[in-house]
């Protein structure tokens, strides 16, 4: 009878009771025990076995399972002597974050202590032994939802103690979706607070804890060590592009190959391009495991991994994206590669001004793979990595942009109108999208000229879209100066643009309209339009617009040229 296919199940116990498909990954734990590493977090995309293998270990290792043997006989695991020794012998703490969507910190803070709460309820006979003092069954019995803070940041480690005591061996800490709650806590503005909790729990849970036989941490990336494991010292990092367990989670195409005949499926080279591409590490061909898992199940090649994850962080780092994002998301539709840098560590604190941030997460997901990766100067060559990944972007990511496009070239078609009032507000929609983690995350700096070129630099990216109709220079002399940008009409109906720019800082008392008349009064005192006559382009056909900005704030001023009186302004 051949294996029941069964879809979602992340219970190592009726896996294998129910005679379920099961891919035998238990080698890891043979390589995770050897490596002797005190705390260990591993990040792979959504839905590639973390959970299932956190609870094979649980299996394996915890004493509710001693004499269980039969489950592993017949697996890799089984194979080591040393192991087959340690089955069923050591206490298991098991906590996962993954259900931890709260927008406000309280709430995800009191939801981690309500699991606390509950987890010491399975444990609640051990103090049935006379071991402990009053004193300690008071701080056991202290471990409630409605606990304090510090209570709830030492509960793990003081239960460590207490199993110990009771003379059990050094437990095991298992952590699944670390990083859940630290993601809504970001998106949602509440981050600060969650993360001061979180790095004390975590400190002392996996770093003080002189009770702790190992720790075992997944989830999906890879949080900056400055923002939460500061002090863990002890802590072995597997991302994507480590050399570590690169076949432990996803299947590898042997794997594929072979459940494909067991089930008496052929089509092996469809779904190798469907559902292949992973790259963890050296180990290339690895297969997404959920979606061969729904394809052994219906037989059907579809898209079911595109619906399993929330994509809130990617499309938020899109909507403050640039022009040269667009381009890059537009090579990758289109089958390309690009070479970018990259930092598999997520530093909120800079994750919106960091180049290549939006590639790195969408590497580390799952998205993206890499072809290349240049440690030293951490570029890397990036591709769509199959063609369900192909489906994200074309149907989430490209609907983005396709939305914003439409902005900008409204915005775009108001330029060349002199539309003044049209481009006010279409440029003041697109800054508010764009620009608004100036204000709410705290990005901006206090150099007004460094803050100006990011400006520059972003209305610069807008205007690509009229090379077919402009030559655009930047930066060039002209007159008696420097203009910001000119912009060469290519046909004799178009008109000549010149653009100056002037940034504010925020902690300046300001006036908008003042500043962009002094934008005005520049392209008219030092006669940036000189180039634009010269190329016979006539007087009564060139715009000048000051475009004005503080953070969010936009003002753009201007019309044409000719009419533009120096006195008045």
């Amino acid at each position: 009878m051949l294996p029941q296919v069964a879809i979602g199940k992340q219970n190592f116990l009726e896996l294998r009771q129910k005679n379920c498909f099961y891919v035998d990954k238990t080698h890891f734990i043979k390589d995770w025990w050897n490596s002797a590493s005190d705390v260990t977090l591993i990040t792979r995309p959504r839905r590639f076995g973390k959970t299932l293998m956190l609870d094979t270990v649980k299996t394996f290792f915890s004493q509710e399972f001693t004499g269980r043997s039969d489950l592993f006989e017949e697996l890799a695991v089984w194979k080591d002597e040393k192991l087959r020794n340690l089955q069923g012998t050591i206490p298991v703490i098991f906590l996962s974050f993954s259900d931890i969507k709260e927008t406000k910190c309280i709430n995800a803070i009191r939801q981690i202590k309500l699991f606390l709460n509950m987890l010491y309820d399975d444990f609640s006979l051990i103090l049935d032994h006379n071991l402990f003092s009053e004193r300690e069954k008071i701080q056991f019995d202290s471990v409630q939802e409605n606990m304090d803070d510090i209570t709830a940041k030492t509960s793990l480690k003081f239960l460590c103690r207490l199993l110990v005591r009771q003379g059990y061996a050094k437990p095991i800490i298992l952590l699944d979706e670390y990083d859940t709650p630290l993601l809504e806590a970001w998106l949602h503005s509440s981050w600060d607070e969650l993360i001061n909790f979180l790095r004390g729990f975590f400190n002392s849970t996996f770093k003080t804890n002189s009770w702790l036989e190992r720790g075992l941490i997944t989830g999906i990336t890879r949080v900056a060590k400055e923002s939460i494991f500061s002090d863990l010292n002890n802590l072995q990092v597997v991302s994507v592009t480590s050399n570590l367990y690169t076949d432990c989670f996803g299947f590898t195409e042997q794997e594929v190959f072979t459940a494909m005949d067991t089930y008496g499926l052929s089509n092996k080279a469809e779904v190798k391009q469907w559902y292949d591409g992973f790259i963890f590490g050296d180990q290339h061909e690895i297969y997404n495991p959920w979606s061969i898992i729904n394809f052994l199940a219906t037989k059907e090649l579809n898209y079911y991994w595109a619906d399993t994850s929330s994509n809130a962080l990617v499309s938020d780092l899109l909507a403050h994206s640039d022009s040269k994002v667009k381009q890059q998301a537009e090579m990758l539709l289109k089958g390309h590669t690009i070479v970018t840098k990259i930092d598999e560590q997520i530093d909120f604190n800079t994750l919106y001004t960091k180049i290549g941030a939006i590639w790195s997460l969408l590497m580390t997901t799952g998205y993206l793979k890499p072809i290349s990766v240049n440690h030293k100067t951490q570029e890397c060559e990036l591709k769509i990595t199959n063609l369900e990944a192909q489906f994200i972007f074309e149907s989430k990511i490209s609907e983005w942009f396709m939305n914003l496009s439409s902005t900008y070239n409204y915005f775009l078609k108001a330029l060349l109108e002199n539309n003044i009032s049209e481009m006010n507000v279409l440029m003041s929609n697109i800054a508010e999208g764009s620009f608004s983690f100036f204000d709410t995350k705290g990005q901006i700096k206090n150099d007004i000229i460094e803050a100006e070129s990011f400006y520059h630099g972003f209305v610069l990216g807008l205007l690509i879209n009229l090379k077919d109709r402009y030559t655009i220079t930047s930066n060039r002399e002209s007159g008696f100066g420097r203009y910001d940008i000119c912009m060469y009409p290519m046909q004799k109906s178009d008109p000549g643009i010149v653009i100056e720019f002037k940034s504010i800082n925020k902690t300046d008392t300001y006036d908008l309209q003042n500043d962009c008349s002094k934008a005005l009064k520049q392209i008219k005192e030092k006669h940036y339009i000189k180039d634009l006559l010269v190329r016979n382009v006539p007087k009564y056909n060139i715009y000048i617009y000051g475009f004005v900005f503080q953070g969010k704030n936009v003002l753009i001023c201007g019309g044409l040229e000719e009419e533009i009186d120096l006195m008045s302004i």
